[in-house]
């Protein structure tokens, strides 16, 4: 019960952003707490993708400045390397440079050669990165707070750890949403079976109360 009005305070939260333009950033403790929650990382492994975007992100910021616009994302320690490098000598060497980095168990490196993308690029794929969670959150059966959404020049890149059945209807989802141009999913596919042994273990973690009890 818990776990799913949070998802729903995250689900009302968001929505109201788009609204006002603002908000998110100021919920951003419950946001957290609910990605956390309804993730099938472990605490973990959600803590080292943490470190490797942010380790990542400003060593790559730091080597190539302007000549680049390099966006890191991890999931379940696979990164993802989004937007454009001025050559393909950086994008190569960014590709293995987090390739060599501790914790990092793959790297998909779908940088373009390029110019960096406008700040308006930016902003209509942050608003289409948004709109397309929004409408996961509200689909029947999807871990939406199991996923990573990336939208980079209007293509669409989705990570996570999923069923079969959950990664068909996360990628329709993601197709036709307006303004996609193309999807790319790069998930860990799991059984039933244990997507049933995580749902149960999530169960278990969150009927742990949230202090120590009284003596």
């Amino acid at each position: 019960m818990r776990n799913t009005l949070t998802i729903k305070l995250f689900a009302a939260i968001l929505i109201s952003s788009f609204l006002s333009g603002c908000g998110v950033l100021a919920v951003g403790g419950v946001v957290a707490g609910a990605s956390v929650m309804a993730d099938r990382r472990t605490p973990a492994v959600q803590a080292i993708d943490k470190g490797i975007e942010l380790e990542a992100g400003n060593a790559l910021a730091k080597r190539y400045g302007d000549n680049a616009h390099i966006n890191v994302t991890s999931f379940n320690q696979k990164v993802l390397l989004t937007g454009e490098a001025k050559d393909a000598d950086i994008k190569g060497q960014a590709g293995a440079f987090v390739k060599a980095m501790k914790n990092v168990r793959s790297v998909f490196n779908e940088l373009t050669i390029g110019p960096n993308s406008t700040y308006t690029a930016r902003a209509n794929d942050s608003f289409l990165e948004s709109k397309i969670k929004t409408q996961m959150i509200f689909t029947d059966k999807l871990p939406s707070n199991s996923m990573a959404i990336v939208a980079e020049g209007a293509s669409v890149y989705l990570m996570g750890i999923l069923t079969q059945n959950e990664a068909a209807i996360a990628k329709k989802v993601a197709s036709n949403a307006d303004g996609v141009k193309d999807v790319y999913a790069y998930f860990d596919i799991i059984s039933e079976a244990e997507k049933t042994r995580l749902e149960k273990q999530g169960k278990a973690d969150e009927s742990q109360p949230d202090s120590m009890p009284k003596q």
